[in-house]
Order: structure tokens, then sequence, then C-alpha cells
């Protein structure tokens, strides 16, 4: 792409534009207010006048009902307020349904094809002033760690919508590697300077930048949204917690991509904030990132349930299953030994309370291993929890040099998913709860 030109360039709002009503021209209607277009100029129009004249006006008493209506995903909610995916992709503060500049009772729907939009206006314009423009569809957004609005564009034609630099250097010979400038948002806000909120004006143009032009109709806006597998601030923060939580699965393939154990480490760190007796600390967690520890541990693990299975009468051909299903944990890149000390445990002299007592250090575990396991999904790690290693504890301690009072309470195995999981079956909240 070519620079802009030393003469900079000049962004104006087109006056004059009337009343849109559906079935309205939209092209027509600019190119009478605005005649002197010429080639390389682009157009800036505001979304709400392109819904009226494509006819989405809905009645609608009630405005959050439309909003459920467009909404295909929430993103984030705060009371009232929903952030939401809309049918068109866009991430953006009520699914883009607007109750402003339209008649009481209704409400504006966003254009169903922003950038089908774009490429009709273009269109328009070279039929009827012969000129080649781009053509941007605007709406107003908020954006995350920013406050206040702009525009930006959901809708293209004609328009490099991206410019992206990576592979070239700056001033100083220093590579680009991450550098891809959203154009098109720039002109959406370019407009929106001379456009305002509320000015009655829906139209802008921006001339000499010519630059920004595509040779056709271009990717249109829709390159601008981020895919889903990139986005890594797809959720709100109560939403992300839900989806780690209901996310997290036992997952007993991986792939061979090795595991960040700075990753590990944030899990652990999220583990230890779980509730516990006493204001203790019941957690350990031993994290075997060597592959020769790992094996040490597994084969003479191995060795001691091999020798249970024989004590219990089982035969060769049925011990030879049972290992091979127990495999998960040595397949998997990292493995994780959680376990349970109980320092700061009160002891009662009654047998009953003693093992209250240590209940309510094993739940304590148990709800530190969970928040280690949501906090792994929220990395996008896989993982399972075995139990194998509380059938043969002092294995484990002797192997691992652990001290006597660390109980070993299973083993983690953690890693890159090799595939999706299968759906989880549906379970009804209401299923497992009793009100009194």
């Amino acid at each position: 792409m070519n620079g802009p030109s030393a003469e900079g360039f000049r962004v104006w709002a087109v006056p004059g534009m009337p009343e849109v009503r559906p079935g309205d021209d939209l092209a027509k209607l600019i190119a009478a207010a605005e005649p002197g277009l010429a080639d390389g100029d682009v157009l800036l129009v505001t979304s709400k006048i392109v819904s009226k004249a494509e006819g989405r006006i809905v009645e609608a008493a009630d405005r959050e009902a439309a909003i459920d209506a467009e909404t295909v995903r929430v993103v984030a909610r705060r009371g009232p307020l929903r952030i939401v995916e809309n049918r068109q992709g866009l991430v953006m503060a009520a699914a883009g349904v607007d109750a402003s500049n339209t008649r009481p009772g209704t409400v504006l729907l966003l254009p169903e094809d922003p950038d089908a939009s774009a490429r009709a206006i273009r269109d328009g314009l070279r039929d009827a002033l012969g000129v080649d423009v781009g053509v941007v569809v605007t709406d107003t957004f908020g954006r995350p760690w920013r406050t206040g609005l702009t525009d930006v564009a959901i809708g293209a034609a004609g328009v490099r919508v991206l410019d992206d630099l990576r592979g070239g250097e700056d001033a100083h010979g220093n590579p680009l590697s991450a550098t891809v400038v959203a154009t098109a948002d720039e002109l959406a806000a370019a407009g929106d300077l001379v456009k305002g909120k509320a000015a009655g004006l829906p139209v802008a143009v921006v001339r000499g930048l010519a630059h920004t032009l595509a040779e056709d109709d271009g990717t249109g806006a829709r390159a601008l949204v981020r895919e889903a597998r990139d986005d890594m601030f797809r959720l709100g923060t109560s939403e992300a917690v839900r989806e780690a939580v209901t996310q997290r699965r036992t997952v007993r393939a991986f792939t061979d991509e090795p595991v960040d154990p700075g990753v590990v480490r944030r899990a652990v760190a999220a583990a230890v904030t779980a509730p516990a007796p006493h204001h203790t600390t019941p957690w350990r967690f031993v994290l075997l990132e060597s592959a020769g520890a790992r094996t040490r541990l597994l084969d003479a693990m191995k060795e001691a349930w091999i020798a249970d299975l024989r004590r219990d009468g089982k035969s060769e051909e049925s011990i030879a299953k049972r290992v091979r299903r127990g495999d998960v944990l040595r397949h998997a890149p990292y493995l994780v030994v959680p376990c349970l000390v109980m320092d700061g445990a009160h002891t009662y002299g009654d047998p009953r309370r003693d093992a209250a007592e240590r209940e309510m250090f094993v739940v304590a575990a148990g709800a530190g291993v969970q928040n280690f396991l949501v906090a792994l999904a929220g990395e996008r790690l896989g993982s399972a929890w075995v139990s194998s290693t509380m059938f043969c504890r002092d294995v484990v301690r002797d192997v691992l040099g652990l001290a006597a009072d660390w109980d070993p309470m299973g083993a983690v195995a953690v890693g890159h998913p090799a595939q999706e999981p299968r759906p989880r079956p549906e379970r009804e909240a209401s299923s497992f709860v009793e009100v009194r």
C-alpha cells in the first residue's frame, strides 16, 4: 500500500441528507447531497440510515426482547448491561439494538449484512456519479480497557480494512512482527469527528487517502472481527470463571506439545486460595517436570499395582487390561501429585471428632485440586485427576522423597488435549437441589 500524500487529507460531513425511510436508495440520496464526490474518496455512512433504508425497523415494546433475539452469545453481563455477540458476529453492547432516532415503540436493528450494504452503496455511487469510492458503514462501540465511545467499521467495500505491516521495518530498522493497522476503524473514527452523535449528519467524506482503497470490493469489515481461537478476552470476568468451570473435562489423550511450567504454577496459585479449616494451608503440589521423574514414579506405582491385583486373585489378562487403562498418566507430558498435610489439625482424643477433623482437611484438599483443574482449563490445558497414588502412598513418598506426613491425593495428568472432548450429558441443576 502506498502511504498518504504530503498534503494530508480532508474530512467533512455531508449536509442536506433527508430523513431516510424504508426502501430509500441511499446511493441516490448521497449522490444528490454530495454530487462532487471524486475517485479515491471514502464515504463513512452511519449504520442507522442503512438500517432504516433496509427496513430494519421492528415493533418492540420491550427492547430487551429484541436484544435477546439478536444475541448469539452473552460475553459479559453487569446489572442490566449486556455485552453480547450478535448475529453479525460483532461483540458490542445490547447487540447493536438501538431505540434512538426511531419512533416510540420501535427499535433499529443493525443491517443484516453490513458488508453487502456497503457494496450496494458503492455500486450505486459508481452508477450515479461514475466515481470509484470506498464505503465504510460505521457504528458506535465501547472498547475493552478504554473509557468512552468511538465509531468503528462494521461494513466496508472498496477499502483495505487492515494494513498489515508485519515483515517490514520501523524508522530505526527494527522488524515489525505484530503491527496490523485497523485502517477502516481509523477512517470511521475520523468521520465521527465531523458527523457527531446528535447533529443529524449521518454521512462523511474523507478525501486525500486514496491509498486506503482496495482494487475491488476488498475483504469487507468482517475481516476485522477476531477469530475465537485468537481472542484472549472472549468473555467477561464472571462468564470466564463459569466457562472454565463448565468446560473443565477429564482429558485422557494429549498431544506432544510441551506444557509451560509457568502456567502450572499459576494454576497452583489459584489452588491455594481454596477454603481450609483453622486458617491452615493443607495443600502441597509436587510438579514432575522431567520425563525421568515421571517414569520412575509410574514404574514403581505399576509394580505396586500389579502386586495388589495379583493378591486380589486377578488373572494376568485382567491385570494387563487394567494397567493399560491407567496409561493416561504415562502418556501425559506433565504430571502433578497433589498432597494433603495435616499441619494445624486439632486432636480431640475422640475417634469420632478426630475422623471429622481429617474429613475437613480432605475436603479442603479436594477444593484446592478443583481450583487447580479449573485454572488449567482456563489456560486451555486438559487434565485428568486419577486416584492411583492414594493406593500406594508409601511407594510415592519413597520415590519422590516426600515427608512421611505428606499424603498423595491422586495424580493429575496435564497437557494439551489431542481432540475436542465429547459433549457432557445435560444435567438439570434442579435435580441436585433440595430447598427447605
